[in-house]
C-alpha cells in the first residue's frame, strides 16, 4: 500500500508552503542572503543533532561504567586509596600527574619542618626564667653559664645557640609555604589549615604541574644558595627578606636544596628528639611525613617515586570525580569513576546525592582508637567511624550497593600498641583482652560486622580487608581482589553473568 507524505511543500493550497515560498519580487542579492541563512540554519541544526547524539553516547557509556564512592572521616586514607587504584590499574594516567605531586611532597616536607620549628619555639618560650639572688648563688644560668646579675631572663632548655642559628636559616622556608598554599587555595583567606588543602574542581594539579615545569628550568645542575640564606649564615639580614624573596617563593626546589643539610641535622639531633618527646609530639604520625627522607626530597634533582606520591598528603574540599580507563587486568578498557569526598562532619551531607548511582562503596576506618576528631576533640575517631559505618549500612539507598570495609592504618595500630598504649583506657568495653594487634583487630572487626548484619536493609556479604594504604605493594594485592569482586557484582547487575 502506497504511503502519502504528511506534508508536501509543493502543495499550493498548504498555508505553511505558502509562508515558506520566497517573495515573488525577490532580488538576486536577497536570494543569496536567504540561501546563506538557510545553509547556516541547516549547519546549526546539524550541530545540535550531533551534540545530542554525542551526549546520548556519553550517557550510555557512563551508565555502563563502574562507579565507586570512597567514604570515611577526614584523614582516613581515601585519597591514598584512590592513588593506589590509579597506580595499579591506570599507570599511564598516574604518571601524567607526577609533576604536580612533586610540589605537594615538597610542601609536605616544609610543613613538617614548620611544625618542628614551632615546637622548638615553644620549648624556648616555656623554659624562660628570670635570674634571682638565689639562682645566682646556685650558679644557674643560660646553657651552663653563670649569671652575674639578678633580673636577667634566661632559658633552661637544652637547646643552644647552634639550634637557634639553624632555626633562623630554616625560616626561609616559611614564605614558600605561604605562597604555595595561596596558589592551591586562593580563597582560603586568613583561616589557617593544618593540612595542605585544595578545592575540588579547581584544576590544582594543572597549576602545580605548570609551576614545577617553570621552576625546573630555573634549577641548574649545581646546588644553589639563595641570597637570603647566604646573608643569614654570614650574620647579615634576616632570612626571607630582600628582592630575591619573590623569585625564591616560586622555586621551592632551590631553597629546599639550600636548606637540606640543616633539615637533616636538626631532625637527627638527639637534643631535638628529646624535646619533641617531652612535648609529646610525634611528627612521624603527621600525614605527609617526609623528614626521614629529607636528604632525598630536598635534593635539587629530586623526582618523586610511586611510594612518595601515595604517601603525599593533600586534603580535598568538596567532592572530586576521578575518571580513568583500566589499562590492564580483567576487562581492560573498562571505564571507572571514583568519587573522593570530604570526610569532615561539615561536608557529610553532600554524600547522599552519590548514593543512588554507585556500584560499590569502599569505607575506610582507621583503627586509631586513641585519637580524636580535629573538628571535635571530644569525639573518639574510631567511635565516629563506627557510627558513620552504621549510618551507611542502614541507608535504604545503598541496599543493593556492595560495601567494602578497609580497616586502615594497621601500621599505626602496631606502633601504638608497641608503645604500650592500652585499648581499655580509650575503649572500656574492650575489657582485659590481650593488648595485641590480633585481638584488637578482631574486636573492632566484629563490631563493624555486627552493625553490618543488623542494620543492612537486606542480607548481603561482609567484605573487609586489613590495610595500610601507604604500603603500595600489599595494597596492590588487596585492590586486585576488590576490583574483581566489584566487576563480578557489576556484570551480575547488568545480567551479563
Amino acid at each position: 500500500m502506497a504511503t502519502r507524505a504528511f506534508w508536501n511543500n509543493n502543495d499550493p493550497d498548504d498555508p505553511l508552503s505558502k509562508a515558506l515560498q520566497p517573495p515573488f519580487d525577490e532580488s538576486p542579492e536577497e536570494r543569496a542572503i536567504r540561501l546563506r541563512q538557510l545553509e547556516e540554519a541547516v549547519r546549526v541544526s546539524k550541530e545540535i543533532d550531533d551534540e545530542i547524539a554525542h551526549d546520548r553516547k556519553a550517557y550510555e557509556r557512563r551508565k555502563r561504567a563502574i562507579k565507586i564512592l570512597l567514604l570515611g572521616q577526614a584523614e582516613s586514607g581515601k585519597s591514598t586509596t584512590l592513588k593506589n587504584f590509579q597506580l595499579q590499574f591506570s599507570p599511564q594516567h598516574f604518571a601524567k600527574e607526577r609533576a604536580a605531586w612533586k610540589t605537594i611532597i615538597q610542601l609536605n616536607l616544609i610543613r613538617c619542618v614548620k611544625r618542628l620549628l614551632e615546637v622548638l619555639q615553644d620549648e624556648w618560650e616555656s623554659s624562660l626564667q628570670t635570674t634571682t639572688a638565689s639562682s645566682i648563688a646556685k650558679g644557674k644560668g643560660v646553657a651552663g653559664r653563670t649569671p652575674t646579675s639578678p633580673g636577667v631572663r634566661f632559658s633552661t632548655s637544652p637547646l643552644n645557640d647552634h639550634h637557634r642559628r639553624i632555626r633562623t636559616r630554616l625560616s626561609a622556608l616559611l614564605p614558600i609555604e605561604d605562597e604555595l598554599t595561596r596558589k592551591l587555595l586562593p580563597d582560603a583567606g586568613a583561616t589557617p589549615h593544618r593540612d595542605v588543602c585544595v578545592r575540588a574542581g579547581s584544576g590544582w594539579k594543572g597549576v602545580l604541574a605548570a609551576l614545577s615545569a617553570n621552576t625546573s628550568t630555573l634549577d641548574g645542575p649545581r646546588m644553589p644558595q639563595p641570597p637570603q640564606l647566604v646573608s643569614a649564615m654570614k650574620g647579615g639580614s634576616r632570612p626571607g627578606t630582600g628582592n630575591s624573596q619573590l623569585k625564591d617563593k616560586d622555586n621551592p626546589s632551590a631553597v629546599l636544596a639550600a636548606c637540606k643539610d640543616d633539615i637533616v641535622t636538626i631532625w637527627e639531633d638527639t637534643v631535638v628528639q628529646a624535646v619533641l618527646k617531652r612535648h609529646n609530639v610525634r611528627l612521624q604520625d603527621m600525614p605527609g611525613f617526609f623528614l626521614n627522607d629529607a636528604a632525598r626530597v630536598a635534593a635539587i634533582n629530586y623526582e618523586p617515586t610511586d611510594d612518595d606520591i601515595v604517601r603525599a598528603r593533600v586534603r580535598t574540599l568538596g567532592v572530586e570525580e576521578h575518571h580513568f580507563t583500566m589499562e590492564n587486568g580483567a576487562l581492560p578498557g573498562t571505564e571507572w569513576y571514583i568519587y573522593d569526598v570530604g570526610g569532615s562532619r561539615s561536608v557529610r551531607q553532600h554524600w547522599v546525592p552519590y548514593f543512588d548511582d554507585v556500584q560499590a562503596i569502599i569505607f575506610l576506618a582507621p583503627l586509631a582508637f586513641n585519637l580524636t576528631l580535629e573538628e571535635d576533640p571530644k569525639v573518639n575517631r574510631l567511635e565516629d567511624s563506627i557510627t558513620l559505618w552504621r549510618e551507611v549500612c542502614q541507608s535504604a539507598l545503598l541496599a543493593k550497593t556492595t560495601l567494602i570495609l578497609f580497616l586502615n592504618k594497621m601500621d599505626i595500630l602496631q606502633a601504638t600498641l608497641a608503645a604500650g598504649i592500652r585499648v581499655i583506657k580509650y575503649v572500656p568495653s574492650y575489657g582485659d583482652q590481650p593488648n595485641d594487634v590480633q585481638h584488637v583487630t578482631k574486636y573492632f572487626r566484629d563490631k563493624f560486622r555486627g552493625y553490618h548484619k543488623r542494620h543492612s536493609p537486606k542480607p548481603r556479604p561482609f567484605y573487609w580487608h586489613e590495610t595500610s594504604v601507604i604500603d603500595t605493594r600489599s595494597t596492590a594485592a588487596i585492590l586486585v581482589g576488590v576490583r574483581e569482586g566489584i566487576l563480578r557484582a557489576h556484570l551480575q547487575s547488568v545480567n551479563v553473568i
